[in-house]
C-alpha cells in the first residue's frame, strides 16, 4: 500500500497519499545525522525542511542526538525520528504497524495523541494482533487467513473471528 513493495498479483489503485509504515526507520541512511534524514526526506516529499526540521526537533525529543548519525541510534530513537517525521508530513493514510509503540508511557502518549486525536479525520489501515487498538480506534476489520483477507462490517465480529483462529 506504500508503494514500497510491488504486489505479487493484482492491482493496487490508491487515490490519496499514503504514509510509510509509522516508526519505521529501516529506509534513513545511516552515515546521515536525524536532522540530514529530516531534511532529505522533506526534500523529497516536498516539503519546507525547516518546517520539519523544526517539528522533528520538538517532537522526537532526541535533544543532540538530532545531530548524531543515525546509525549511533538506539532502536528507540530511531522510532522516535521514524515517528516524528511522519507526523510531519500530512498524509491521507496512515499505515499503522503493530510495531508502533514507540518509548516509554509519557512518550507513546505523546504518539497516541498526535495520530488519533490531530489526525483523527485521516484514513488509517492498523495491522496488529492487539484487538483493544482495533476496538478502540477502528469503524471496520479484516482478517487475514492464509493469504486470504475476510472483510468484516463490525469490528466485533472480526475480532471473535480472530480469536477464534
Amino acid at each position: 500500500m506504500s508503494g514500497s513493495d510491488l504486489p505479487n498479483s493484482g492491482v493496487l489503485r490508491k487515490s490519496m497519499t499514503v504514509s510509510w509504515p509509522l516508526a519505521f526507520g529501516d529506509a534513513f541512511q545511516g552515515s546521515l545525522t536525524g536532522r540530514d534524514n529530516a531534511r532529505l526526506i522533506s526534500r523529497v516529499y516536498g516539503i519546507d525542511p525547516l518546517r520539519t526540521i523544526e517539528y522533528v526537533k520538538q517532537f522526537a525529543e532526541l535533544g543532540d542526538y538530532l545531530n548524531e548519525p543515525v546509525k549511533t541510534y538506539s532502536a528507540g530513537m530511531r522510532s522516535r525520528l521514524a515517528f516524528a517525521i511522519s507526523m510531519s508530513i500530512e498524509f491521507d493514510c496512515f499505515l499503522i504497524d503493530e510495531a508502533m509503540a514507540v518509548g516509554d508511557h509519557r512518550f507513546a502518549k505523546k504518539c497516541d495523541v498526535e495520530l488519533f486525536q490531530k489526525r483523527g479525520d485521516r484514513a488509517m489501515v492498523i495491522v496488529t494482533h492487539q484487538t483493544e487498538l482495533i476496538e478502540q480506534h477502528c469503524d471496520h476489520a479484516a482478517l487475514l487467513e492464509k493469504g486470504r483477507l475476510k472483510m468484516f462490517e463490525n469490528v466485533s465480529d472480526a475480532i471473535t473471528a480472530y480469536k477464534e483462529l
